[in-house]
């Protein structure tokens, strides 16, 4: 039987947190950017993360068509990234468009890593909220909630009446919970494997954001 996209989230999360440098790559030198990118110890294999986005998508697509407009975004910046696998590492990606004065143009693979990190966010946020059933939540506000929190602070005008319509179409909360549950077994199962993943996610973006204000990368808006 084919993993849920949540169980799949949290093996590559788990696969992802485990990687560190080489120790070539933890050399002490006078350059101040690879210094500090030595500091926060962090590696993000591009591939690894592009599997991880993947499967934030298969959760996505279960609220339906309210998420289009972020899955498209996210499809995307996931193909953006592709274009640079072969570099390998991100970070190594968001140091040398630094260098070349291109991290924050639109086509950059920079900003890409920005928007798909801030889809993890709101990811992680709607998940907590499932997890903690927050005085019996609905569908509806659990997102537009999750949305406020983490994605409408970066949108502009547009963006942010795109999403505004769409959030009149989300599903009521069983609806939405029967079609989530893919592979997991009763709603219990579907809850522990959420609340198996969240820590995991929490602490992936967590070292993202640190790489992000590293590179100050972390106030870029879109329209």
């Amino acid at each position: 039987m084919e993993k849920s996209a949540i169980r799949s989230a949290t093996e590559q999360l788990s696969q992802l947190l485990l990687i560190k440098p080489e120790p070539e790559d933890q050399r002490i030198n006078n350059d101040h950017e690879d210094a500090a990118t030595t500091a926060i110890n962090i590696v993000i294999p591009v591939q690894p993360f592009i599997s991880l986005c993947n499967s934030l998508i298969h959760v996505l697509d279960k609220i339906g068509p309210t998420m289009a407009v972020l899955r498209q975004e996210i499809r995307q910046n996931i193909e953006r990234l592709e274009m640079a696998e072969e570099w390998g590492d991100l970070v190594e990606i968001l140091k040398k468009e630094g260098r070349e004065g291109r991290a924050r143009t639109e086509s950059s693979c920079s900003r890409a890593f920005v928007w798909l990190i801030r889809s993890l966010d709101f990811t992680l946020a709607l998940l907590e909220k499932i997890a903690s059933n927050e005085a019996g939540m609905n569908m509806e506000r659990a997102v537009e909630e999750s949305y406020n929190q983490t994605l409408k602070p970066w949108h502009g005008w547009i963006s942010s009446a795109a999403y505004k319509i769409a959030l009149k179409l989300v599903p009521d909360t069983p609806t939405f919970i029967n079609i989530i549950m893919e592979d997991h077994h009763n709603y219990h199962t579907l809850l522990h494997d959420i609340h198996i993943l969240i820590p995991l996610l929490s602490t992936f973006v967590e070292q993202a954001h640190s790489i992000l204000r590293l590179y100050n990368l972390n106030r870029i808006k879109s329209k």
